[in-house]
């Protein structure tokens, strides 16, 4: 077999002979339990998908084998993102029902593929093997009972669920249509004018024709100011913090100005969130930083005709941001959270930062948790990668974003508040209360027409349409590389041996950009040149505190160290796509760790880098540890600390940044870390959340369909100054940028 053939799937027009034999399978359960086996020997199908058609065959011996398999494959879904099965697609592209090809997989005597056992398999005939009272309810019908599986059946085709994700999908459905027809008391529009005047400015009510005219951040704040559920959502660098600070002022400065003259001057409770510790610490921070340094005079006195007292005001907007998992009071061991329908939240408002990483289980118990009348406000990037588990439910409600489909009524609503006459094409008399609710934010502050980072990620991101072809997309992306732009480079590689590789992870490939990365201005100044590890493990070297110092008397000599270190390791992050395999995490991490070990910056055994703890170490936190204060996407550095009472002797431990804003790091022996592994590259997945001062994509040397547009897009918009793509096969980015996540759902 060819390895191209199991990518014929990506080909609609490919050919496939049509037979009119069945496969054994259709209709022989031991057949069909022997064909999975090998799926699952071959890694193509996971041990808990066959598992499941076990017990389900144990419990009601005569379900149909189709049936069967389906629901098979419905599992198998769950584990690749999809919510459910949709039985056409899979008929139309069956090799991508499962895991093709798994990683490291060197495709020598396959087991026959999904596209020869559905081969001759007509919709009508698996629809009908899916009625069966005892396995599948019928949601059409509204006989979903308490069968382990939910049929759907829909225009052209039929959707298999796990019952639990149908209830999912049923919850949020029902939770977001109560929050979008329930009216919410909307300020005086004078007031809001004023208010949002006081904040952004003034507005020149004149017709907007470019992006660019319109203050898009002040609209989006319009728009949560009238809903108990918004989004806002934009790429880097376009103000998503920024309009959530604002937000929050507004908010708060207008309940405040109501609760005059009522004997109360009760703020809204307002909680920050986001799914990982990593994206909490970030916007942690970022938003200390806005509230600081944001002018609250004029809203103050636009409030109220009394004035809101600017020291409440500010003191009421909240910077402290948890996880969601924190925020719901996780009960170890199982699916269940302290904060439910039985018992919410108390709070008012609630928002969540870096929404595309929420999967569908947490959006629900979220959902779920909120009090009635709590606004809901989510914040992100709708065209990055999707969440890890299934579902893509920020992607889902934005699909209808770009065009916006603002009401006339929403329109006129926006001229009267905001000062902004919205271009046509953002108008429509079809929109739906879901389009009134989301903001896009459409103009970069951090990418210029200067930056080929920002130029990349939107050739890139655009997608296909009648007028830009596949052919125009790859033409323009390939193009941006050859612009000269200063801050993007690309290092094509022979094999996964190439030299070039370690003078990339070392020095950052500076003779890769332009003028070698010398002379290039940023906002404060002249930018250092793009770097290597090499920086952060000279900074370990170089601000180790004296040998006389010790932990208990000088911890701020050492907090300082760790901080530095741990500072210039974020100057530079080599990502990929894959696990496993020489371009994924497990082969890279140990030859980056020779790499670095043959320059003389790291010094540790061959067991040592393999498996154990040495000093310089970077380590990425795998699993939320509730106990040490870490969480899932937590990065630290491995420093040596005297050992108290012996001159001479260290000991290793981890340091971690607090992520409180306090700026303390925590000291934790290895000995604790239960779930970590070493990190000199890193997945794009566990990225997100997370920005380098100078970030490498490498691709790996043959097809995969993990390669999409999406995740190219994500891993160029981690870089902050400094961007390489670093890939050895040919053609690789140019199938990636053309393959979307198409993750099914029913929230579409």
């Amino acid at each position: 077999m060819k390895e191209l053939d199991l990518f014929d799937d990506l080909n609609p027009e490919a050919d496939r002979p049509q037979r009119d034999v069945s496969h054994a399978a259709w209709h022989d359960h031991a057949a069909l339990l022997a064909l999975l086996q090998r799926w699952v020997d071959r890694g193509w199908l996971r041990p808990l998908d066959r598992a499941l058609v076990v017990f389900l065959h144990r419990e009601v011996g005569d379900g149909h084998p189709l049936l069967l398999l389906a629901a098979a494959l419905a599992s198998h879904q769950l584990g690749r993102g999809h919510v459910c099965l949709d039985l056409a697609q899979t008929l139309a592209a069956p090799n991508l029902a499962l895991s093709l090809p798994p990683e490291g997989d060197d495709l020598s005597d396959p087991p026959p593929l999904p596209s020869e056992i559905l081969d001759g398999l007509h919709l009508d005939t698996w629809r009908a093997a899916l009625t069966d009272p005892m396995l599948v309810g019928e949601a059409n019908h509204g006989r979903a009972g308490n069968t382990p599986l939910v049929r759907l059946d829909t225009a052209g085709s039929t959707r298999l669920y796990l019952r639990r994700y149908w209830q999912y999908e049923q919850d949020i459905r029902h939770a977001l249509h109560g929050r979008l027809t329930n009216d919410l008391p909307t300020p005086p529009t004078d007031t809001l004018r004023q208010a949002l005047e006081a904040l952004f400015g003034e507005a020149t009510a004149t017709q907007a024709h470019d992006d660019a005219q319109l203050d898009w951040q002040k609209l989006a704040c319009a728009l949560a100011a009238r809903s108990r559920f918004s989004v806002i959502t934009g790429g880097p660098g376009t103000g998503k913090t920024t309009t959530v600070v604002r937000l929050l002022a507004l908010l708060q400065a207008l309940q405040l100005g109501q609760q005059q003259g009522k004997g109360s001057d009760r703020p809204l409770r307002i909680r920050l969130a986001a799914p990982t510790g990593k994206a909490a610490a970030r916007l942690n921070e970022s938003i200390a930083k806005q509230v600081e340094g944001l002018s609250l005079l004029e809203l103050a006195t636009a409030a109220s005709t009394d004035g809101v007292d600017i020291r409440t005001l500010r003191e009421a907007i909240p910077t402290e941001v948890t996880t969601l998992h924190r925020l719901l009071g996780s009960r170890p061991d199982t699916r269940h959270f302290r904060y439910n329908p039985s018992n919410r939240l108390s709070l008012d408002v609630l928002v969540v930062d870096e929404a595309s990483m929420v999967d569908i289980e947490m959006m629900a118990a979220l959902l779920g948790a909120l009090p009635p009348r709590a606004r809901l406000v989510l914040l992100g990037d709708k065209d990055q990668l999707a969440s890890v588990e299934a579902g893509a439910v920020l992607g889902d409600l934005c699909q209808r974003a770009e065009a916006a489909h603002y009401t006339p009524e929403t329109s006129n609503w926006l001229a009267q508040v905001a000062g902004a006459t919205l271009p046509e094409r953002y108008q429509s008399d079809h929109g739906q209360a879901l389009d009134q609710a989301i903001a896009m934010l459409r103009v970069s502050h951090r990418f210029d027409a200067s930056s080929g980072i920002g130029q990349l990620a939107q050739a890139v991101n655009r997608p296909l349409s009648s007028d830009h072809q596949p052919k125009d997309k790859r033409r323009a992306v390939r193009g941006v590389f050859q612009q000269g732009y200063a801050d993007i480079a690309h290092l094509r590689l022979s094999d996964s041996d190439d030299p070039a590789l370690d003078r990339l992870v070392v020095d950052g490939n500076p003779n890769g950009f332009l003028n070698k990365g010398r002379g290039r201005a940023g906002r404060d100044g002249e930018l250092p040149p793009p770097t290597g590890y090499r920086h952060y493990l000279e900074t370990l070297a170089g601000h180790r505190p004296p040998a006389d110092a010790d932990l208990e008397h000088d911890r701020e000599t050492f907090d300082a160290w760790a901080r530095a270190v741990i500072d210039a390791y974020g100057r530079f992050q080599l990502l990929c796509a894959l696990r496993k395999g020489p371009w994924g995490v497990e082969g890279l991490n140990p030859r980056i760790a020779r790499a670095l070990r043959r320059q003389g910056l790291i010094h540790a055994s061959d067991a040592e880098l393999e498996r154990g703890w040495y000093l310089g170490r970077p380590v990425l936190v795998t699993r939320n540890d509730y106990s040490l204060g870490l969480m899932n996407g937590d990065i630290g550095i491995t420093l040596a600390l005297p050992l108290p009472g012996q001159p001479g002797e260290t000991m290793l431990r981890a340091a971690f940044p607090s992520n409180d804003g306090s700026g303390r790091i925590k000291w934790v022996l290895p000995s604790r870390l239960q779930a970590v592994e070493t990190v000199f590259a890193m997945t794009v997945h566990k990225s997100q959340g997370s920005e380098f001062t100078h970030t490498a994509l490498v691709l790996p040397d043959a097809p995969n369909p993990i390669l999409t547009r999406e995740l190219i897009y994500t891993g160029i918009t981690r870089a902050k100054d400094w961007f390489t793509l670093a890939e050895s096969g040919r053609g690789i980015l140019d199938e990636a940028v053309l393959r979307e996540v198409t993750r099914v759902s029913g929230l579409t």
